[in-house]
């Protein structure tokens, strides 16, 4: 307030009524308040079903029948929606049906509580003209049965009311004369499809032309006692309601007491999901008429793979009622929603093994990530669902079981050493690499108390690769890292299984990491904050040794080549070099190429020739890895040649 104005005195400055340019206002909430013409179609179709709402409130005696019929007429390129409700007596068209933002259903609700009437905002009628070059509205009121009205405008922005003959049963007709472009809705199988969703939950039949079954004669589940079986109810429901999937099985929604009235069905839809993919899908009724067909939002974001349908009296829509305001009622309903997903996988799999097996097929990688989100969900599906590993999907309990007690992961990302290693182990490896595996199994592993071990991590290699009994000396170990390693790789005497396997070469992850970080583009392709974190994991790694050459001193091969060289046999030279050749072949085999491969390849064909030249012509060789009695036999064999 001004200094030296008392209270209650107003400033001296002269008060302006702000101008309103009603066309161009018309022309906003008509053109761009729905995000489709459709819309069009469910605000008047739910006009008439207020209509309806009113006739039973005003006059409890009526007797005649509540019907909606849409007619479309492709020629005359109109749409004409009727219903025998309370009509508009000519005040009533003045004061509601041409004025913006009043409404008497809002009123109605008001005076009445009854919350079966959908309208709000006295917005719904301008949706015409988003899809009209003209409305006409014929209408006779149950007040005054003897008299009839017809409005018409074009465009909302001025209109007409002239007296016309009654109606033979009060009620309304809204008759639109579609633009050209919206042509297309005067299609009945158009219309009959559209107000097949919309209106699906809708109390009062929806007809389209002249039709004797209801678009909306769908038994729903919720709102009876189907005979029979329950479950199939829901089942039925799911499957003619679903868009996209089939759906393999289905559960309900029920009211939370002071927390959320909506009420519904989900499913889960067999359409098949992967970590980051989203195909939630959830229509949102308020009071009968379909509010969103998008509102997955509601879904927890975890549940990718859901489907379903709720209704709701409680929920606050916006203007165009397309969408829901994010208030109390909702976060309520987003917790009773995320329950009630959780509560229905249980059912299922308590009740229906089939479906469930089916689901844990179809949906383990999302179910993956889904348990780490909700402590119930990870109880339910830590030994059920599957786990891709080298050998296929296994459950964490299988691979636990061939692991010897330990579950063993790889980080890398497919392929590689590991794959390769556990191959010739023949243990199953999980799939680090791939959506959520690697914090379930960590998980896992903590809530059972077995190992796990994690296949490029530090602690990981040194499970498999064990410390020797006895180092090598210091030339020995020089020679086979001259023999054998190539440039950026360390050599490492370890002893692991299997023995037949002489060596393996280890990427070093965090050296990778380094080098992608350290790269030209990294800056372009990594956000600064992740960088900066990455750069300060990576900064205690020099980078010089990118892999480590794990070389297997229970190896009989290895054995032999050591005692080669320490006895001076010529021989040991090619047979390393045969060695580095198998290394590099092996690298590039699992995905980690090291060396020139074609060199390796040219090599193994150089020591081959080295070793057979070296063998007399006629003289077969005996191998030392013979047992006594194969070797005694071969030998038997050669002196009887």
């Amino acid at each position: 307030m001004s200094e030296g104005l008392q209270s209650g005195q107003q400033p001296d400055r002269d008060l302006r009524t702000t101008e309103v340019d009603l066309g161009g206002l018309v022309g906003v909430l008509a053109t761009h308040l729905y995000s489709t013409p459709l819309v069009a179609l469910r605000e008047l179709v739910q006009n008439a079903h207020d209509s309806h709402t009113r006739r039973r409130l005003e006059d409890p005696d009526c007797t005649a029948e509540a019907v909606i019929r849409v007619r479309g007429d492709a020629a005359r390129r109109t749409v004409a929606i009727e219903d025998t409700g309370a009509g508009l007596t000519e005040p009533e068209i003045h004061s509601y049906l041409a004025t913006v933002g009043t409404g008497y259903t809002r009123l109605l609700r008001e005076v009445t509580g009854d919350q079966s009437l959908i309208g709000a905002f006295g917005l719904g009628f301008l949706s015409a003209f988003s899809v009209a070059e003209e409305v006409t509205v014929t209408t006779t009121s149950h007040r005054e049965p003897g008299a009839g009205h017809r409005y018409r405008s074009r465009g909302g922005e001025q209109y007409s009311v002239e007296k016309v003959a009654p109606r033979p049963v009060p009620g309304t007709v809204v008759e639109l004369l579609l633009k050209p472009e919206h042509a297309h809705l005067a299609d009945e199988y158009a219309l009959r499809e559209a107000l097949g969703r919309y209106c699906v939950l809708l109390p009062i039949p929806v007809h389209v032309g002249e039709d004797e079954t209801p678009v909306n004669d769908v038994p729903v589940p919720w709102r009876y006692e189907p005979p029979g079986d329950r479950y199939a109810a829901r089942m039925r429901f799911a499957t003619a309601f679903g868009r996209r999937f089939e759906p393999l099985a289905a559960f309900p929604v029920t009211p939370v007491e002071g927390s959320t009235d909506a009420v519904g069905l989900l499913w889960v839809q067999d359409g098949g999901t992967y970590g980051s993919s989203d195909n939630r899908d959830l229509s949102v009724y308020l009071r009968g008429m379909l509010l969103s067909e998008d509102a997955r939002d509601l879904l927890p974001g975890w549940a990718g793979f859901i489907g379903g349908v709720i209704e709701s009296t409680r929920l606050t829509p916006t203007a165009s009622r397309e969408d829901l305001q994010h208030d109390e009622h909702y976060r309520a309903l987003q917790q009773a929603l995320a329950d009630a997903v959780v509560d229905g996988l249980y059912e299922t799999a308590r009740l229906h093994p089939a479906a469930w097996r089916r689901i844990l097929a179809r949906h383990g990688q999302d179910l993956l990530g889904a348990a780490l989100c909700d402590d119930r969900l990870f109880t339910l599906l830590a030994d059920d669902v599957p786990v891709p590993t080298s050998q296929g999907d296994l459950t964490a309990g299988a691979l636990r079981a061939a692991g010897g007690g330990a579950v063993h992961v790889a980080l890398g990302s497919g392929g590689g050493f590991e794959e390769m290693l556990y191959r010739a182990m023949q243990v199953p490896i999980a799939r680090g690499d791939r959506y959520a595996v690697l914090p379930f199994l960590r998980r896992y592993a903590q809530l059972r108390g077995c190992r796990i071990v994690e296949l490029g991590s530090e602690s990981g290699n040194r499970e498999l690769f064990r410390d020797p009994e006895q180092p090598l000396p210091a030339e020995e170990a020089a020679w086979l890292g001259a023999a054998l390693a190539d440039p950026g790789e360390q050599l490492v005497p370890a002893r692991f299984d299997p023995p037949g396997l002489p060596l393996v070469l280890v990427p070093d992850r965090e050296a990778e990491l380094k080098a992608r970080i350290e790269d030209d583009q990294a800056d372009a392709r990594i956000p600064s904050a992740a960088l900066r974190l990455a750069r300060a994991f990576t900064a205690k790694t020099d980078g010089t040794v990118k892999a480590r050459l794990y070389l297997n001193l229970a190896s009989p091969a290895v054995d032999r080549l050591l005692t080669a060289y320490r006895t001076g046999h010529t021989g040991s030279t090619t047979a390393a070099g045969l060695l580095r050749s198998l290394k590099v072949i092996m690298a590039a085999a699992s995905g980690s190429p090291a060396g020139d491969l074609t060199a390796a390849l040219a090599g193994v064909g150089t020591a081959v020739a080295a070793l057979t030249a070296a063998v007399p012509e006629g003289l077969s060789v005996v191998p030392d890895t013979l047992s006594g009695s194969d070797r005694h036999n071969a030998t038997q064999g050669e002196e009887t040649a």
